[in-house]
Parts: structure tokens; C-alpha cells; sequence
């Protein structure tokens, strides 16, 4: 079924793509869909996965990398037998991002007739069991999801040719490792494998030793924008106490006022919370998380983009993919710890030419993370001290003045604007009559009724500086190291100072334990330093780098200590929880 390069070059085939081993029907629904130029990360990968050679991609969202792994499958379809079983499972680690990649993927296989079926959690496994019996073709996937009709075995995968991870790094970070470690060894090691991920940790680099054969390595770096393409965003951050996040937030928010934003949290108990906070001081407010139904995040996602919802209180994973054009504003209520996934939140405003706004809200301990996405992102983020209460006044003041002047500019330009303004004129004449009271006057009364009945609760107090006790705003507090930033002096972070100490020894002499445990659980370093100090045999000043995920933690051990740590733990509690204790996989 493989056309010549010569067949392929016909007028309505895009030429980016010939040359890349495409089949002819492949090429005409690729022109069709209005594509021209193959993307980079498309040309380094096709030619060698049609090939059946396994791939590690290393690529940014937004680079093409769908494409990238979607038409060699097809092309592999187009030259199979089509068996009833599937031919390619492609894992992603959210039900967006599966419906996405699985539309995607249909309409680049129109042309051969492909089956695709996107399967997730959220809705109910019955629903997918019927074409998954009847037979597919393409499975695009969520690992729990997977992993559920894989153990029904109503998904079949011993004839399986191809397995892609997608955004790999996110699959880890959410805690599917063990998913992932059981899907792949339930499918033929012959098969073809591919994994794209947009950074390449360590944990990555042991899952390719381990389950890729000789894989070819592509690295795509994301692709400069043109000028005038650019997006322009101002990047703005404030430094406060953990405790005084909240205000300082709806400070901002009062001050800011947007017209329509996104406020990225670390966990869904916080996207609840900070929702409520908000809808209580009056803005209008949404959340978005995992722990929502598919049919409450649309609800959630149809009145942002109807503008019956002004501000969206989500996850970084609830919003991966997340496409609204006209927000202006993005929060981040606390730093993400990678700086890549920064580049990902702020990437959601500033689109077609319009400037957007990014703020942080940060404690300050988060500077080295401010610091590491400047050296990422070449560009400086602006620490500034938080409005005072007079500043929000007199913002609050002259939005209430430009709002009356606005109203009384309308009235006279039109003739129903004055008719609509004769009742109130009758109203003020009649107050005024006789001199009782002076116009001036009445008309202050009724700015003031419309200023305080604005619809927004104010807060009369200072919120402190990060790292002062009093209220107020000390001159100079929030760079009194001398650097520039908030925090102690000579650079000494606060706070718990076991959190992530420094390795005496060659790495060797480490190993990472899993614990099931993490920000969800509200697990702070300190609870698994006091937990393994406790019961595991081995002192504080032992333990290595502390990492906390949402769902999972990973520490480092002595490795001598480490087998006897996970036995003497195996019954242990963690902030109340039962933890699952093992050696970190990947």
C-alpha cells in the first residue's frame, strides 16, 4: 500500500511531508486537515518510526509531537491485516489530553478507515466496553483506566505491536509509575515502543534502559515565535507568609481586577478552598481539578468561556490543554516545582497579539524557584511589595469615578440615555427643593451607595511583609538580604532546615524510596523525616533529597539502610494515612 516519493508529489500533498515514508492516503488527509510543513519534531521522528525503530522524544507541548506518532501507527495500520485486537496503545495522563490525542488521531486516519477509542476514568467502564469488544484499532488511554480493561481483559494486549507514552514525565509525576510498570510487562516485549516526554529526568532515562530497545533520540527545543508573534506577558511576583497567601491573593484580584483569569494551585483541597474563599468575597469564581466528573468540568469550563465565570481555580494537570483565548490574567497561588510547567501556566494568556498578565503569590523560600525559570526563561520576573489598603482604596475610588463619569458622558450622547437619567434628575431636584439639601451633596451620598455596593468585600487590614510578624510595611522589608529579594539574611532559607540536605557521598550510596503519600495527604518533609527517624532505624541528619509530589513522595536512603528501613515501615502511618513503602522504580 506504500506509494512511490514520485506518487506522493502530486498538487495536493503537502510538500513538508513527502519523503518522510508516508502512504499516498495518508499525505491527501494531511493536506485536507491544512497542513503544509512538517514540524520538527515531525521530520526526526516519522521516517525512523515507520521504520520500527523505538523513539525517545524529547518534546515541548504545542511542538507537533501528536502527528509525530499518530502517523506512523496509521501507516503501520494501513499495511496490517486488520486484526480485530489493537495494534497500538498510546497512554496520556489526562482524560483531556486523551480525548484530544484520540480526535486527533481519528481524523489523521480517515483515510484508512482507522479505529480509534479514547478510554479514561470518570465514565463508566461499561460504556467502553462495547467497541472495545467489537474491535479497535488505536486505544488512547489513561493508565488506571488501561490498566482496569486490561485486567477485565477486555482490553487484549498480547498481539499489541505498538505502546506510546505521552507526556511521560506528567504520567510519573502523578504517581502512575506502578500502572505504567504493569501495563508493559503485561505487553510482548517485541513490541515497538515510544516515549515522548518534555524533560528527562532520572526516572525517565531507568524507564528507557529498562523497556526501550536501542531507541533513537529526538530532542526538539520549542520553536522562537516571530516577531509580532510573541507573547507578550508581564511577570510580576509578591512575597508573602504562607499563612497570608489567601489575602494577598484577593488583593491582588481587588486591585487587578480581571476580566477573565486562572488561578493555578498545587491540589485539589486547595482549589476547593481558595474557590470558597473567593466566591465568598464576592468574585465569581470556578474550580477545576481531577477529582471533578467529565461533566462538572465542562460545566466549569462553559461558564469561563460564556463569562458567567470570571476567575478558574484549576490544577496544572485539570488545565493541561486548557484553551480559552480571551483570558487576560494567570495566577500562580504558589510556584509549581518545575520551572518547564511555569512556562505552561503563563502560556495560557498573552495569545494573538494581546499582553497578558502573570502574577505570582510566593513564600519566600520560593525564590530559588523565581531564580531557576528566569534562567529558563531568559526573562526577569518583577518582585514587587503588595498594594496597601490605601492604594486598594484609591484604586476602589477611582474605579467608581470613572464608572459615574462614563455613565453621565452616555447619558447626554444619546437621547434613551437621557430619558433613562430624567427619573433620577426628578429624584435629586426633589431632595434639593427649597434648598433643603445641597445637589453637591446628594450626589456624594449616591456615589457613595454605588462605590460600597461595588459587589467586592474589601479588607481593612495590612497584610504583613514575608518574614515580618507585625502589620505593616517596613521600608525596604521585602529586600532586606540585599539581593533583591524577600527572605533572611546571607541567603539562609527558613523554615525546616532538614528538608533537602545535602549528600556527603557519591550518589551511589543513596537509594529513593516511594512512599504512597504526598501534597494531598498535606505531607510536609518533616512528617517523613519524623515517620523514618522514628521507625525506620536511621537518623535525620541520614536522609537525603526530599521530593513531594501530589499523590506520592520520594526520599532518599543510605543504601545500606534502605531494606531495613522499608521493613521496619511496612505498618507505619504518615499524617494519619497507611503509606505503601518500596524502592522507586524509575
Amino acid at each position: 500500500m506504500t506509494a512511490s516519493v514520485a506518487d506522493q508529489a502530486t498538487t495536493d500533498e503537502p510538500a513538508g511531508f513527502v519523503g518522510l515514508g508516508l502512504s499516498a492516503p495518508l499525505l491527501k488527509t494531511v493536506s485536507g486537515l491544512g497542513y503544509t510543513e512538517a514540524t520538527p519534531i515531525q521530520r526526526e521522528a516519522i521516517p525512523p518510526l515507520i521504520d520500527g525503530r523505538d523513539l525517545l522524544g524529547q518534546a515541548a507541548t504545542g511542538t507537533g509531537k501528536t502527528a509525530a506518532f499518530a502517523l506512523p501507527i496509521l501507516e503501520r495500520l494501513a499495511r496490517g491485516d486488520g486484526s480485530a485486537q489493537p495494534a497500538a496503545l498510546i497512554l496520556v495522563p489526562t482524560r483531556e489530553l486523551a480525548i484530544q490525542v484520540a480526535k486527533a488521531t481519528q481524523a489523521y486516519g480517515l483515510g484508512v478507515g482507522a479505529r480509534v477509542l479514547a478510554v479514561f476514568g470518570g465514565e463508566p467502564i461499561n460504556k467502553q466496553l462495547g467497541p472495545l469488544k467489537r474491535g479497535v484499532d488505536v486505544v488512547v488511554a489513561t493508565p488506571g483506566r488501561a490498566l482496569d480493561h486490561i485486567r477485565r481483559r477486555s482490553l487484549k494486549v498480547t498481539n499489541l505491536e505498538i505502546l506510546v507514552l505521552d507526556e511521560a514525565d506528567e504520567m510519573l509525576d502523578m504517581g502512575f509509575a506502578d500502572e505504567l510498570e504493569e501495563i508493559m510487562s503485561a505487553i510482548p516485549d517485541e513490541r515497538q515502543t515510544m516515549l515522548f516526554s518534555a524533560t528527562i529526568p532520572p526516572r525517565i532515562g531507568s524507564m528507557v534502559k529498562q523497556h526501550l530497545n536501542d531507541p533513537v533520540r529526538v530532542t526538539i527545543k520549542a520553536e522562537k515565535a516571530e516577531v509580532g508573534e510573541v507573547p507578550v506577558v508581564r511577570e510580576t511576583a509578591h512575597l508573602v507568609n504562607r499563612q497570608n497567601r489567601p489575602a494577598a491573593l484577593g488583593r491582588v484580584l481587588e486591585l487587578e481586577q480581571p476580566s477573565s483569569a486562572i488561578v493555578f494551585c498545587r491540589t485539589r483541597h486547595e482549589v476547593d478552598s481558595l474557590t470558597e474563599t473567593l466566591s465568598r468575597r464576592g468574585h465569581r469564581a470556578d474550580a477545576l481539578h481531577g477529582g471533578m466528573t467529565q461533566e462538572q468540568r465542562d460545566r466549569a469550563m462553559g461558564r469561563l468561556r460564556s463569562g458567567s465565570t470570571t476567575i478558574l481555580v484549576a490544577t496544572d494537570v485539570a488545565a493541561r490543554g486548557l484553551d480559552v483565548d480571551h483570558l487576560t490574567h494567570a495566577f500562580n497561588y504558589g510556584l509549581p516545582t518545575a520551572p518547564e510547567q511555569y512556562v505552561h501556566r503563563i502560556g495560557r494568556v498573552g495569545r494573538a497579539g494581546r499582553e497578558g498578565i502573570a502574577i505570582t503569590i510566593a513564600e519566600p523560600r520560593e525564590q530559588r524557584n523565581i531564580k531557576a525559570i528566569q534562567r529558563l526563561t531568559k526573562r526577569q520576573i518583577e518582585i514587587r511589595e503588595l498594594p496597601t489598603v490605601a492604594e486598594l482604596k484609591a484604586r476602589r475610588l477611582e474605579m467608581t469615578r470613572s464608572t459615574l463619569r462614563d455613565s453621565v458622558i452616555a447619558a447626554n450622547e444619546t437621547p434613551a440615555g437621557g430619558k433613562a437619567m430624567a427619573p433620577f434628575r426628578d429624584l435629586v431636584d426633589s431632595l434639593a427643593k427649597d434648598g433643603a439639601l445641597d445637589p453637591v451633596e446628594v450626589a456624594a451620598a449616591a456615589a457613595k451607595l454605588a462605590h460600597e455596593n461595588s459587589g467586592l468585600e474589601i479588607d481593612e487590614r495590612e497584610i504583613p511583609t514575608a518574614g515580618s510578624k507585625g502589620k505593616g510595611k517596613g521600608k525596604g522589608s521585602q529586600s532586606s538580604n540585599g539581593n533583591g529579594y524577600g527572605g533572611p539574611p546571607n541567603g539562609k532559607p527558613r523554615g525546616y532546615k532538614g528538608k533537602n540536605p545535602r549528600r556527603t557521598g557519591p550518589p551511589g550510596e543513596f537509594t529513593r524510596l516511594f512512599f504512597s503519600v504526598g501534597k494531598s495527604a498535606s505531607v510536609a518533609p518533616k512528617d517523613l523525616v519524623g515517620a523514618i527517624a522514628n521507625e525506620g532505624g536511621i537518623s535525620g541528619k541520614q536522609i537525603g533529597s526530599i521530593e513531594i509530589k501530589e499523590n506520592f513522595s520520594l526520599v532518599d536512603v543510605p543504601t545500606e539502610a534502605a531494606d531495613a528501613v522499608i521493613k521496619r515501615m511496612r505498618a507505619s502511618r504518615i499524617k494519619g494515612r497507611k503509606a505503601t513503602i518500596r524502592k522507586e522504580r524509575f
